[in-house]
């Protein structure tokens, strides 16, 4: 355990150090929102209607931009195949590099939505909704995307190959994350939605090291 956490305090270390990746997906998601009100007009029911799935979508692609350099980084400079061949087994590895990505990359997405929700006109109840869905469904994010980093980690330029991989297995998240805040604007019940994105992310969260640590062992080992 005391390794595990060592790489994730590694991981944040690095990703404070350098800050262009979180910086470039924080501005990605806040720009993207607030160009949406210029684009569409101040209509604010066309803005409400549209709020969560703009919110969902910018989220979704703000997180593709950092996702590539969960293990390239590491990859470049070699310290991955020291990783590799250290005593914490790669699995472990892979969700102790996938927490790092969902605190340094996803979480200040979601802690500065409830500010951007405003800006779209969505209500105070769909505003909590959102925080909530946010919070529940963003780690299967990291986790499926670790599966793609960890595929196109030997590829030069593979970014483009890793939102293709990933993207199609966002679907599910991006329509249960969706459904739910806009059943809490119309007042209908929110917890089937949170719990089955609360199922897709423990799928995620047992299936995505597994299958990241496979992908790794087939491009490095």
């Amino acid at each position: 355990m005391r390794r595990f956490l060592s790489v994730i305090r590694r991981d944040i270390t690095l990703a404070i150090r350098q800050g262009s990746a979180v910086a470039l997906s924080l501005c990605f998601f806040v720009i993207t929102i607030v160009l949406f009100p210029l684009g569409v007009g101040p209509e604010l029911a066309v803005l409400a209607r549209i709020g969560p799935g703009v919110m969902w979508v910018a989220a979704l692609l703000a997180c593709l931009l950092t996702l590539d350099r969960m293990f390239q980084a590491d990859f470049e400079d070699g310290s991955l195949d020291l990783l590799l061949i250290g005593p914490l087994p790669i699995e472990m590895l892979v969700l102790a590099k996938v927490i790092a990505h969902w605190l340094t990359s996803v979480l200040p997405l979601v802690l500065i939505a409830p500010i951007l929700a405003l800006s779209l006109n969505i209500p105070l109840d769909g505003v909590l909704a959102l925080v909530l869905a946010l919070l529940i469904g963003t780690p299967t994010l990291s986790l499926i995307g670790a599966v793609g980093a960890a595929l196109t980690v030997a590829m030069r330029r593979g970014g483009v190959l890793l939102s293709l991989l990933v993207l199609p297995l966002y679907i599910p998240v991006l329509i249960f994350g969706v459904a739910a805040v806009e059943a809490a604007i119309a007042l209908l019940p929110v917890a089937p939605h949170l719990l089955l994105l609360g199922g897709i992310s423990l799928g995620a969260l047992v299936m995505g090291p597994l299958a990241a640590a496979a992908a790794l062992r087939l491009s490095l080992i």
